[in-house]
């Protein structure tokens, strides 16, 4: 069967961008409005999408409150499952996913809240495996600290091998169209691109550079084949931001309106969340980013950060106006130029499509759907129609038992 490129949806407070709450269109308390979210989730249905994702965490990041007031992602969402739910009686088609963290989750619940959303939607749910990140959301749930990121990888493999035990057993193949909810995994260290490799069936990537996305993709399928799993069966989908304009001249005139909206401090508290909630203020801003231990949050994340700043020399100030320009997570173009981003990626193999995040709502994600989507379409990568009704079906996943999703 001819590959098919595949798109998810980012839901984050009106933007990934972290100043997007603040562009021109974008209502403020997006986040928190469930008519603003089933809106954008019917309008990504409209256009095909296979799926929206809500991620998640279970705490105010650990930063300076100076920044925390400057910014609306995660102070103010709403808890994912319960929105999906709402989402799932306005649509009927686009795939359900959501963040459940196996830190501060039984597997008996987490097996019964995606078997019910699985239910609720008729086969379009789909459960992202996560460990959490944060001290802060350790403390939320009577803990001290984070558990140790080994230790936390080893309780993932348990957790996810007990829900499959307690779906299987609670017969959910015999009513679930699409036999099981979907496993979806962005493991990026050595013990999450094993989790990844072991369970994940659309596995995320933050991959912002071809080279890597390239490497991610090969090491993932690679580890997947060594589980004795179907490489093929394995979808990886790198993410993606666009800026996107009818002329080159206009999309960096909204690139430019968009990187004067977010306020250096945020930026820079951005990057001690990053590296583990440090204080980079007692250093010097034009000097390099110091050697500091890697701390218990995100080891790839804060590998990345380093590797960049390495290569390219970067000091702690530049680094920040790096992060405001958003110069390698955003891309800005025409809707050609961002077709051809996409084919390139996805001919490659570094891409099985693209997880979409929206620097600002709607209006980005308006300009994606109207613009790259037809093009997308005019050169054969990108559906014109749903071919059944689950998410399975949309990402041409068989059935756990082996079976067809359809009904």
């Amino acid at each position: 069967m001819t590959r098919e490129l595949h798109l998810a949806g980012i839901y984050a407070s009106p933007g990934g961008n972290l100043g997007g709450w603040r562009f021109p269109g974008s209502p403020q308390a997006a986040d928190t409005d469930p008519r603003f979210l089933i809106a954008q989730a019917r309008r990504l249905e409209a256009a095909g999408f296979d799926a929206v994702f809500f991620a998640d965490q279970l705490a105010v990041p650990d930063v300076h409150p100076d920044v925390v007031e400057r910014v609306s992602t995660v102070n103010d969402s709403l808890e994912p499952i319960t929105m999906l739910s709402a989402i799932a009686a306005a649509t009927e088609r686009i795939g359900l996913i959501a963040t459940t963290s196996i830190s501060y989750n039984t597997p008996s619940a987490i097996a019964r809240q995606f078997a019910s959303l699985d239910r609720i939607s008729r086969g379009r749910a789909g459960w992202n495996v996560v460990t959490s990140l944060t001290d802060a959301e350790a403390r939320n749930f009577g803990r001290s600290a984070h558990t140790d990121h080994e230790a936390r990888y080893r309780q993932a493999e348990e957790a996810v091998r007990e829900v499959y035990r307690l779906w299987d057993e609670g017969g959910i193949a015999r009513v679930s169209p699409q036999g099981r909810p979907l496993i979806t995994q962005a493991g990026a260290s050595p013990s999450g691109r094993a989790l990844a490799a072991r369970h994940g069936e659309l596995v995320f990537s933050g991959s912002t550079r071809l080279e890597d996305a390239l490497e991610y993709a090969g090491d993932i399928r690679r580890r997947a084949e060594e589980e004795g799993r179907d490489p093929a069966s394995v979808l990886v989908l790198p993410i993606l931001a666009t800026v996107v304009a009818p002329t080159r001249a206009e999309a960096e005139d909204k690139h430019d309106a968009l990187t004067s909206l977010l306020h250096p401090r945020v930026a820079l508290g951005d990057l001690e969340f990053w590296l583990g909630s440090v204080d980079l203020r007692s250093h010097d801003l034009d000097g390099p980013l110091p050697e500091l231990p890697v701390t218990n949050q995100s080891h790839s994340h804060q590998r990345a950060v380093y590797d960049t700043a390495r290569r390219e020399d970067l000091t702690i100030r530049q680094f920040v106006q790096r992060a405001i320009s958003a110069v390698d997570h955003i891309v800005v173009g025409t809707p050609d130029e961002i077709a051809d981003r996409v084919e390139e990626w996805f001919e490659l193999g570094a891409a099985d499509g693209f997880n979409l995040m929206f620097p600002y709502a709607p209006g980005s994600i308006d300009d994606f759907v109207d613009l790259v989507v037809p093009e997308l379409r005019r050169r054969g990568l990108f559906r014109t129609e749903y071919r059944g009704r689950t998410l399975r079906d949309h990402l041409g996943l068989v059935r756990p038992d082996g079976g067809s999703s359809a009904r």
